[in-house]
């Protein structure tokens, strides 16, 4: 434990091997991100949008879960082991997707993959914060997501392509089998485990010690409580985007690899725009940062509705993944600077717990607004929750620099 030390420079290399990793992580949901739509009408013939939100939705609640388990067994099993089952869990994924004869067969798929998810970037997450020591948390938290969304934008464009050029089967999970086993390769063989890390930064740490990691999480702590719910709105108004707005395009009138390109612009804006905020979030206001990245989400979300047209889907998707991008990496280097670092882990697995149970309870809303009225006022409301938001970190959260 002598030779290991806390640092960005000092662990460059594995630092390094996890954002590689991440993004692999990343590009699996992004095989699925612009075809789905389109792919659940051509195998399945189906109609009404809460059942095909249904796919969405238990992703959610399968990575909800997931993060919060793994957050606990990051202390009993380590780190490293849990991006192995990561990775283990997402193998057969894309063998269901090219041979599955049922929905329900797709909706089994895509819980293995929240599994995964909540499991392999939880861990990515975590080993980068452990790697870096308290000097460039913020600066750690960009390039992860990053990695990880721009990678989600990246293979959404791919995938858009080679459907509107070749087909949806078999070729989109053809490419996502072979990820899923690099993924497991680097991880098995190259990534090492990071817990005496911890141990090193705890034995100089002189935060105090939550009594109750969930309750605190959640509720009671002003600041912990507040990231929570704007990590759950975040990935609320992302679940909608997810299910909804290939559905609207497509409505509209336009191609598979249109729909691709203006899907592929949020989650790489999203992701670019990490490189920058994740550093600012070393630097500046992060109270600030949170507000007025949840405030340009609802903005961009509200305009949708407001201006249905392809320039402004682009210039939103644009807004929405600056806004999306002060808030992502913020969401951890806030919680950083807060909890423990013993109790990091479990606090990050409880916030990680609401944040994706927002994708089911956006996916659950959008998908029901949407048969109830339109795409149009779920796409809407979903807007306001998002302000709404904003205002909860503006009234109830404490500064944090």
């Amino acid at each position: 434990m002598d030779q290991i030390k806390l640092g960005t420079k000092e662990n460059w290399q594995q630092f390094t091997l996890l954002v590689i990793v991440n993004a692999l992580v990343g590009a699996m949901i992004g095989t699925e991100r612009s075809i789905f739509a389109e792919y659940a009408v051509a195998n399945f013939d189906l109609s009404g949008q809460t059942a095909f939100m249904s796919f969405i939705i238990v992703f959610g609640i399968a990575k909800a879960i997931s993060n919060y388990q793994v957050g606990k067994l990051f202390a009993k099993y380590g780190r490293k082991k849990m991006l192995i089952v990561g990775w283990l869990v997402v193998l057969p994924v894309p063998l269901i997707f090219l041979y599955a004869n049922h929905w329900y067969l797709v909706v089994l798929a895509n819980v293995l993959l929240g599994i995964s998810q909540g499991f392999a970037w939880s861990s990515t997450i975590v080993m980068k914060i452990d790697l870096v020591g308290p000097k460039n948390r913020g600066f750690a938290m960009g390039l992860n997501e990053f990695a990880g969304y721009a990678a989600v934008g990246v293979m959404a464009l791919v995938t858009g392509w080679i459907a509107e050029h070749y087909s949806i089967l078999p070729y989109v999970f053809y490419l996502a089998f072979i990820i899923a086993w690099i993924g497991l390769f680097l991880s098995v063989l190259f990534v090492k485990d990071t817990t005496d890390h911890v141990l090193i930064e705890s034995s100089e740490s002189d935060l105090k010690m939550l009594s109750n990691i969930a309750n605190e999480t959640t509720f009671k702590h002003k600041t912990l409580s507040s990231v929570t719910q704007a990590g759950f709105v975040n990935n609320m108004n992302d679940g909608m985007l997810w299910g909804l707005l290939p559905v609207l395009l497509i409505s509209k009138g336009f191609s598979l690899d249109t729909v691709g390109l203006v899907v592929f612009i949020y989650p790489f804006v999203w992701g670019v725009g990490q490189l920058f905020t994740g550093k600012m979030s070393d630097h500046f206001n992060l109270k600030k940062m949170l507000f007025f990245g949840m405030l340009l989400q609802g903005f961009a979300i509200i305009s949708l509705y407001f201006y249905p047209n392809y320039i402004n889907y682009i210039l939103s998707s644009i807004v929405l993944g600056i806004g999306t991008a002060l808030v992502y990496p913020t969401f951890f280097t806030v919680i950083s600077k807060v909890v423990h670092p013993e109790q990091r882990a479990e606090s990050i697995g409880v916030f990680r717990l609401y944040r994706d149970g927002g994708y089911a309870a956006g996916a659950f809303l959008a998908g029901l607004l949407a048969d109830i009225f339109s795409v149009g006022v779920a796409v809407l409301i979903t807007g306001i929750i998002t302000l709404l938001s904003a205002i909860v970190i503006q009234v109830r959260m404490k500064p944090v620099s």
